[in-house]
């Protein structure tokens, strides 16, 4: 007897075959290349506009190759994430974050305390730290909340990046919380050997 699939969310998803042509292209290259399609997509592909707008958002922010690392981006997503206690968001930019920093620990130390974590460097404990008062009480952000970061080495640029990816993760810890958004199972191994 076959088990039923895991499910997405609380909201019905559509079938691949009802999605838009763009979006089930974008959909079946990230399944070509990751073996799965994620969640996230899925639930979004209901709504098509945003599908378009969240993902082209998402890309600007997290595909740049100055400043920030890759890595250190998705160190961003993944702190913010456990502190907004998105699940989603933690396992799935979890996985990311072991492969983009090659390392199979860092995600759960970065989830679970990052300022004791002994492969996050001071100046990303910086970073972390705005992120996190962006995510939490960003009308207490100030002038000196910035010239923290300048003083830890980053330049305008990163820290605008820093207060965009802490802000536009923020709105999508909410969206995959009301949402109940599940996990794929395929991101618990990624990244660990």
């Amino acid at each position: 007897m076959a088990t039923a699939p895991d499910p997405v969310s609380c909201f019905p998803v559509p079938a691949l075959s009802d999605v838009p042509d763009d979006i089930r292209g974008r959909m079946l290259a990230v399944q070509e290349k990751a073996g799965f399609v994620p969640n996230v997509f899925l639930l979004l592909a209901r709504r098509p506009a945003e599908f378009r707008a969240f993902v082209a958002y998402h890309d600007a922010l997290m595909d740049k190759r100055e400043g920030l690392t890759l890595a250190e981006r998705e160190m961003i997503v993944v702190a913010i994430s456990a502190a907004n206690q998105c699940q989603y968001c933690v396992v799935a930019h979890g996985a990311i974050l072991r492969i983009r920093a090659k390392d199979p620990t860092i995600s759960e130390l970065v989830g679970a305390n990052w300022r004791k974590a002994d492969n996050v460097t001071p100046k990303q404990k910086a970073m972390l730290a705005f992120a996190l008062k962006v995510a939490q009480e960003a009308h207490l952000v100030s002038e000196a909340d910035r010239q923290a970061l300048r003083d830890a080495g980053f330049g305008e640029e990163e820290i605008w990046d820093i207060a965009a990816i802490a802000a536009f993760f923020s709105m999508s810890n909410r969206l995959a919380n009301a949402t109940e958004l599940r996990p794929n199972r395929e991101f618990h191994p990624m990244g660990r050997g």
